[in-house]
């Protein structure tokens, strides 16, 4: 394949049966971080405030009925005693995973960081005042190479302003997202996660991404617009829509002004803080899955886990996520690099790397469906593939080198699967395609 036309490949654009790029318009580029955040593919979402002591989930406070100067006690014994940077970090690393967003500041209106004298509800009122955990966190995620983004509610359940005073508040918001975004150096992303609770107000968002592009215009701009509102676009400013819990969908990007992407956000059991009786935890096997099911959209997966009362990794999550990486490690840069654009049936899809075509194949086992009953295993039936670009001549299973069975006829091919030889499963397996 001539080198315009690899590269036409690699990014997704249609070819015809020579191996020719089409002309057409492609509609709007991704902007420099937008393409970064693509190629993270996956990433460690982390949530611990003062609701992790009680173990009962993020919302305990709303959802337990627990009256705001009670619940606030809890910040006399936030110790971060086992709060490590460095573990993160290397969880991370060992995961596959490319980037962590942690919770700065959840709903509860309590601040990991000093917010120099804006509000009491903030580590230097806690046993560990004199820590900055944010610069830990921040630092220990540069040293490995991994990208530090940063979670920051918009709501807040224990300031009055909120519902008193909205104008004063937002000031207080925007200040301290400012404050933020002055102190860390630079910060791959902001997730913000709050407006829904006021549908109907200003919420002055103009002047909130004006602070992030002013003085950390490489990060990306993500608003959650949470569970049931998929793929939702409410600003013009905003990089990555979001899938709260919810497998996106390919996107249609022709009815944007630019170039968006999506991130779809999972948690490991049903809350995202530390709930130590919700025994219902997502397998490793569940987790790739979600993974794939994410590449297959051109999407992220940010996956959630809960530190313990005081900070440290729990043992569950952190098993998961480093079986997760070996997965990913079978596959290399495919998971990261890899274009989308090929679609097959229940989950089937195909990603391009170079010159390279690469099909995923789902259901060959019973492995963690979302579902009490599942949809029925397909097993090795053949899967069928449209508006495949390019001519094909063999397949072979990158995790044994078999050769496959491969049909083609225009741009219509047809795989024909094996099943696992005795000792392996792969959840999703991949096949390699050569012309």
């Amino acid at each position: 394949m001539k080198g315009a036309a690899a590269a036409g490949a690699a990014a997704g654009m249609p070819l015809n049966a020579n191996w020719e790029m089409v002309e057409q318009d492609q509609g709007p580029k991704p902007e420099p971080r937008v393409a970064r955040f693509e190629k993270l593919a996956f990433g460690m979402f982390i949530h611990w405030g003062l609701y992790s002591q009680m173990a009962k989930g993020e919302w305990v406070e709303t959802m337990h009925g627990i009256p705001r100067d009670e619940y606030l006690k809890l910040m006399s014994t936030f110790t971060a005693e086992d709060f490590d940077a460095k573990s993160i970090a290397r969880l991370a690393k060992r995961a596959g995973m490319k980037y962590c967003t942690l919770t700065a500041r959840h709903h509860e209106g309590f601040s990991l960081y000093d917010t120099k004298g804006l509000s009491d509800l903030d580590i230097t009122n806690t046993p560990a005042r004199g820590r900055d955990l944010i610069a830990e966190y921040t630092t220990a995620l540069r040293d490995e190479g991994i990208v530090p983004m940063l979670y920051h509610t918009t709501l807040d359940w224990n300031d009055k302003r909120f519902n008193d005073d909205f104008d004063a508040y937002l000031d207080y918001l925007h200040e301290s997202v400012e404050l933020v975004c002055k102190s860390y150096g630079e910060i791959g992303g902001f997730w913000f996660d709050g407006n829904w609770a006021k549908k109907e107000a200003d919420w002055k968002l103009d002047r909130l991404y004006g602070i992030v592009r002013e003085h950390q215009p490489e990060a990306m701009i993500i608003n959650n617009t949470g569970i049931g509102a998929y793929g939702v676009l409410e600003h013009e400013e905003i990089d990555s829509v979001t899938y709260e819990r919810g497998r996106p969908e390919p996107m249609d990007r022709s009815k944007h002004k630019k170039y968006i992407t999506g991130e779809m956000c999972h948690t490991m059991n049903f809350h995202w803080g530390r709930a130590d009786k919700d025994f219902n935890y997502l397998s490793p096997a569940h987790v790739i899955e979600e993974l794939c099911a994410s590449r297959r959209a051109g999407a992220n997966l940010l996956m959630n886990l809960g530190p313990e009362i005081h900070g440290k990794l729990p043992e569950y999550e952190s098993a998961s996520f480093a079986r997760v990486g070996d997965w990913i490690r079978h596959h290399g840069a495919l998971i990261y690099e890899g274009k989308p654009g090929v679609l097959g049936e229940d989950g089937d899809f195909g990603l391009m790397l170079q010159d390279e075509l690469y099909l995923f194949i789902t259901q060959i086992s019973a492995t963690a469906s979302t579902y009490a009953h599942g949809p029925a295993v397909r097993g090795t039936a053949a899967r069928k593939f449209t508006k495949v670009p390019g001519e094909w001549k063999s397949a072979k299973w990158l995790d044994t080198g078999q050769e496959l069975k491969l049909e083609q006829e225009g741009d219509s091919l047809t795989l024909h699967p094996t099943g696992y030889p005795y000792g392996t499963n792969m959840v999703v397996r991949v096949a390699r395609l050569t012309r």
